[in-house]
């Protein structure tokens, strides 16, 4: 049977998987990201015949050259921005991913990060807690409601539909949205209204939530010049990736006030932050967790695990990246 590398700790239900199809696995003992230096070595010590790859590590050439007979690459990703496809699809090699599986997981936390920047619950923890509390007061840390506000998304797949779906039923907001093309079944079920450019969706939401892929058109698709187009009292939420907003341009205009707040679960150079932003008490920051619920990490683990255990039986894998 194959030999599997797996490239750090997963939940136990994909390994047992690929265990219990036969299949030997070596799980990564650093705990955390193998840098490149590590991970070449790793793959180098032994013959693999498939590598579970995480959206931590950065794969071209050269490290799938470190395992020749490695034919697929199982991303624990529904994202696969970190595997160099042309360099994959020249050495023969199959890459998979997990798509499908987080959307309402996510959807539910950026509506959650919505709640947190607008109720501003994050900082009323910290204020009760340092026991600055001295009983109730009429301007005491006051949020703003979203009921009957304009939530705009960017970008109407699965998890910007999600999130349009939950705040306009749950939340009775009105949604704009934009896309490369129109989304009709958003617009007859929800009434969202079509926008053609960020910029529309910019000037008039008073949320603003990103769900776009990272691509080169996307990097900095949040630059500094749409985020003075907001509205002094909107707010800017983002759990697609960190390069689409430009971090450094969003903290100063946190800082100066020109945007009321902010929610960001991915940064621009993860795990660092942008300078200034740790200090700023007008945004939400959590670390990439959008998806961090037992139910969908283990699904994800289990489908990574099933892409493996399917090519190497000689079938198509569930989930193959074209």
């Amino acid at each position: 049977m194959g030999k599997v590398f797996v490239t750090r700790k997963v939940p136990d239900i994909g390994i047992n998987i690929l265990q219990d199809a036969g299949h030997e696995v070596v799980v990564s003992e650093k705990d955390g990201v193998l840098t490149r230096e590590e991970l070449i070595n790793a793959l180098k010590a032994d013959s693999y015949d498939a590598v579970f790859c995480l959206l931590t590590d950065k794969i071209d050439g050269e490290v799938y050259d470190a395992a020749p007979s490695a034919k697929i690459w199982a991303n624990y990703a529904v994202g696969f921005g970190n595997l160099d496809l042309d360099d994959a699809k020249e050495r023969g090699i199959t890459v998979t991913n997990t798509p499908g599986v987080l959307t309402d997981t996510v959807a539910e936390y950026a509506v959650a990060l919505m709640l947190a920047v607008a109720k501003r619950i994050p900082e009323a923890d910290r204020f009760t807690k340092e026991l600055k509390y001295q009983g109730w007061a009429p301007e005491l840390l006051l949020g703003a409601d979203l009921k009957g506000k304009t939530l705009g998304i960017v970008g109407a797949g699965r998890i910007g539909s999600g999130v349009a779906s939950r705040a306009y039923y749950g939340l009775g907001m009105k949604i704009i949205y934009y896309d490369v093309n129109p989304n009709k079944q958003l617009e007859k079920e929800l009434r969202a209204t079509f926008k053609a450019n960020v910029d529309d969706i910019m000037k008039e939401a008073d949320v603003i939530s990103v769900h776009v892929p990272l691509l080169d058109s996307t990097k900095h698709l949040i630059s500094r010049a749409r985020l003075q187009m907001m509205k002094s009292t909107a707010f800017l939420i983002n759990t697609s990736r960190g390069p689409v907003v430009d971090e450094n341009a969003l903290v100063e205009l946190l800082r100066d006030g020109t945007v009321r707040a902010a929610g960001l679960d991915v940064f621009e150079e993860e795990p660092r932050l942008a300078h200034g932003l740790p200090e700023l008490s007008n945004v939400v920051v959590t670390p990439h967790i959008a998806s961090a619920t037992e139910e969908t990490r283990g699904k994800m683990s289990e489908m990574a695990a099933t892409n493996i255990k399917e090519f190497l039986a000689g079938n198509k894998p569930p989930n193959p990246v074209t």
